[in-house]
């Protein structure tokens, strides 16, 4: 760990080596992994956390009194606190581990769903939110009569904030918003759209599992009320996600899920319910995913997050750059502070193809919807191919992918 002092430097060779699978080729060339806004790599800090509590320390956790299920309990507890203090929490308890982001926003969706949303109740969202965020309140659109409003953004993916302010009437009840578009890589004016939806007396829900990864998130200072981020965009497993909830909004939601750890006594007439965190737990939780979670975050610490932040911009400026010497090339969302998450199509070429055609190059990035139909629709395309950097990357990764375009629009285009 540093002594306090940001980290503002990266030995990325040296990094590399922490990544077991960027030893291997692809096709028998340089394997160019660029599809980390899909699920990042695992540093080998990662692997040995996980390996280690399965080889020396596995049971299960709470509750256990015997030597295995203390030490588990422990390393399970504490990367909550980890989690805690990479988003500045107030405290370990406003931390629920989830299965993933997308558990995190169907737990919040069903849980308001209960006592606090209904019929002709308002969900603000934006046309650039990932379906996690999308289709947990369209739930409560089908089943409980809400009604979903939605926000525009610009082609660079941005956020007016007269508009967003001009959305909010007295039946509005929750806005759930991405902190980052996991296409265009916006990033969204998180505290000031909390500030408006606190003025107008609504909770906010960020889906940070974009953001989380790409720069220092503070809870406290946003003052959202809910933040969801996914364990593997952040080097960790997958299997793991995270729900933060400021403790009050947390006391107000009902449980999602019964089973063992959410309880308080049963009976066979009654129950009731343990307090926040463990009220959203049911059951097992993903204990050695939380491990390794845990360990990734404190992998990103060392590491300094503010200097994967500033190599990842240099190699976003680098990649917009060659990508403008490209005639053949449309780049999709060029926010000032966009993070290196790099939508584009081909002249004459499907998404799909050129996935295809720069994967035998050994480059890996993503083509389809991303998940983000409403945004596709915004921007006038069925689909793109998606390039994402991460602190693994070089600026060789993003020669290669300018080669593998320039091949692959001799082939296509």
């Amino acid at each position: 760990m540093s002594d306090g002092a940001p980290i503002t430097t990266l030995d990325v060779e040296a990094l590399r080596k922490e990544f077991p699978i960027l030893s291997r080729d692809a096709y028998g060339k340089r394997l160019v992994y660029l599809d980390s806004a899909a699920s990042a790599q695992k540093p080998r800090a990662v692997i040995d956390a996980m390996s280690h509590a399965m080889e020396h320390s596995y049971a299960n956790v709470h509750r256990g009194l015997h030597l295995l299920s203390n030490e588990t309990t422990a390393a399970f507890e504490e990367a909550r606190k980890t989690v805690a203090a990479f988003l500045n929490a107030k405290s370990p308890d406003e931390i629920v581990f989830t299965s993933g982001g997308t558990d995190a926003c169907n737990l919040v969706s069903y849980a308001m769903g209960v006592n606090e949303i209904g019929e002709g109740d308002e969900i603000i969202l934006s046309v650039a939110e990932h379906h996690s965020n999308i289709v947990p309140w369209h739930l409560l659109r089908e089943r409980k009569g809400a009604v979903l409003k939605w926000l525009d953004v610009s082609d660079d993916g941005e956020i007016d904030l007269d508009a967003y302010r001009a959305m909010f009437t007295p039946k509005t009840k929750l806005v759930a918003l991405s902190h980052m578009s996991n296409v265009l890589g916006a990033p969204a004016p998180a505290k000031e759209l909390a500030a408006i939806a606190h003025e107008n007396g609504v909770k906010i829900l960020f889906d940070g599992c974009q953001a989380g990864v790409h720069g220092a998130v503070d809870v406290q200072e946003i003052d959202c009320d809910f933040y969801v981020m996914t364990g593997h965009k952040l080097y960790g497993p997958s299997g793991v996600g995270v729900l933060y909830g400021k403790m009050e909004a947390l006391k107000a939601l009902p449980p999602f899920k019964g089973g063992g750890e959410m309880i308080d006594i049963v009976t066979e007439e009654t129950v009731t319910y343990n307090d926040p965190p463990h009220r959203f737990e049911a059951g097992t939780p993903p204990i050695l995913d939380a491990i390794g979670l845990g360990a990734s975050l404190t992998w990103m610490t060392e590491k300094g997050v503010a200097a994967i932040a500033a190599h990842e911009a240099r190699l976003k400026d680098h990649v917009l750059e060659e990508l403008s010497k490209l005639n053949f090339v449309r780049v999709f969302g060029r926010a000032e502070a966009k993070a290196p998450i790099i939508a584009f199509t081909v002249e004459g070429a499907h998404p799909h193809d050129v996935s295809a055609i720069l994967d035998r190059t050994g480059v890996a990035v993503r083509a389809g919807h991303h998940c983000a139909q409403p945004l596709m629709k915004r921007l006038g395309v069925s689909a793109t191919a998606r390039a994402s950097f991460a602190a693994y990357n070089t600026h060789e990764d993003v020669e290669a992918l300018i080669a593998g375009l320039h091949k692959t629009h001799q082939m296509l285009g």
